[in-house]
């Protein structure tokens, strides 16, 4: 039987503080998006913003010592750090029109051109004097595939990202059939109800969020986070339901339309 290749990904968890602010009395809201059935990956999930890396990431112009944190922080070379971060960012602007970018700047007129590839995101953002901000992106954690529940496989890596300052998240992806901020607690409550549809990597990073009463606190903490790759083992239970047992000796239940 042929092994299915691991490709990397980088994920952007993005975030901001709800109706009551920075006070915390809003709580955490994530930016989700579902996407569309027709996907080969995940088709119908909903999921944060992000996607494979492409060979021109590792080449964007890019400011900050984030790279060099992110290396460290999840073992690898500064050259796939940076072409994370690059993808990480790459992915949110095509996704969302969010750019996470030093110096900061909106241009959501131009996201569509990039998306569909008709301009280098590296030659947008040098067009306009800008850089990713590899700061700005904060390590939270690394999923790897199961073998054997996807056509792909991908080792992910999830970053936390604040919403800047007059930037406004839009649903406008084509990959996407919905977007929306949608506070962590809820968004969690709502896949237990079966009126979303999350992958593990999903469930457990807005669990994971939960504690936070505001963004800042969120990021905060990422720097004493453990960032060991998680790769679920997958078992069936008697009654048939799909099972992704986690290295915590939790267990999360996995949609079924993944195992298609």
């Amino acid at each position: 039987m042929s092994t299915v290749p691991i490709n990397d990904a980088a994920t952007v968890v993005l975030l901001r503080d709800g109706a009551g602010g920075a006070s915390g009395a809003g709580g955490i809201e994530a930016w989700l998006l579902t996407r569309v059935t027709q996907m080969a990956f995940a088709a119908g999930m909903t999921v944060f913003p992000g996607g494979r890396v492409e060979p021109t990431d590792a080449d964007l112009p890019i400011v900050g010592a984030g790279c060099t944190e992110t290396a460290a922080r999840f073992g690898c070379d500064e050259s796939l750090a940076r072409a994370l971060i690059g993808a990480a960012v790459r992915e949110t602007f095509e996704e969302t029109s969010v750019l996470l970018t030093a110096p900061p700047a909106v241009l959501p007129d131009a996201r569509s051109d990039v998306e569909q590839g008709r301009v280098g995101f590296g030659d947008f953002l040098r067009e306009h004097g800008l850089s990713v901000d590899a700061d700005g992106l904060h390590p939270w954690a690394r999923w790897i595939t199961p073998a054997g529940e996807s056509p792909r496989r991908y080792d992910t890596r999830f970053f936390l990202g604040a919403l800047p300052d007059g930037a406004a998240a839009q649903d406008v992806t084509s990959e996407a059939s919905a977007a929306s901020w949608i506070p962590v607690g809820v968004a969690l409550e709502q896949a237990q109800r079966g009126e979303l549809m999350m992958l593990p990597p999903t469930l457990a990073t807005l669990a994971s969020l939960v504690p936070f009463a505001t963004v800042a606190e969120a990021m905060a903490s990422a720097a004493a986070r453990t960032l060991e790759p998680i790769n679920p083992i997958i078992r069936i239970t008697d009654d048939g339901q799909v099972m992704a047992d986690l290295p915590d000796g939790s267990s999360i239940t996995v949609p079924r339309r993944m195992t298609r």
